[in-house]
């Protein structure tokens, strides 16, 4: 099983829960989406000081408001799509992470991770149940 990945803040489901376990990767997950949301509003507000500065500029600094208008807008998309798939996918993860044999809620280990077909093998921790979970819903 190949453990890398690129990202250490939000990593795949198999590598999180081996690393935090599940609670704790649920929480990450949440607590990072709900950042690039803050992002998202801070770059609302940057776009709206960008139209701010622009009345009654020079043509040069219109220019750079335009600019910055620009920038402001693509990062705050960029952390509206970013904070919605964090969102999904963690919400995606745990509507799967019960145990259908004995109904224990986050309790798993991981068995096998399936990177390209987004699925991880789960094994229960109280009753030996297998499962598997996809993290792309």
């Amino acid at each position: 099983m190949n453990l890398q990945h690129g990202n250490p803040f939000n990593p795949p489901l198999a590598v999180g829960v081996m690393r935090f376990g599940f609670r704790k990767w649920y929480e990450r997950e949440l607590l990072s989406s709900h950042a690039h949301l803050v992002l998202a509003f801070l770059s609302l507000v940057a776009v709206f000081a960008s139209l701010e500065a622009s009345r009654g500029a020079e043509f040069g600094d219109k220019l750079t408001n335009a600019l910055y208008l620009i920038l402001s807008a693509a990062i705050g998309v960029w952390a509206l799509r970013r904070y919605l798939f964090l969102l999904t996918r963690a919400e995606v993860v745990a509507n799967q992470a019960q145990c259908e044999d004995c109904g224990e809620y986050g309790r798993f280990k991981v068995v096998a991770d399936y990177r390209g077909r987004d699925e991880t093998e789960v094994c229960c921790r109280k009753c030996q149940h297998h499962w598997v979970i996809n993290s792309c819903g």
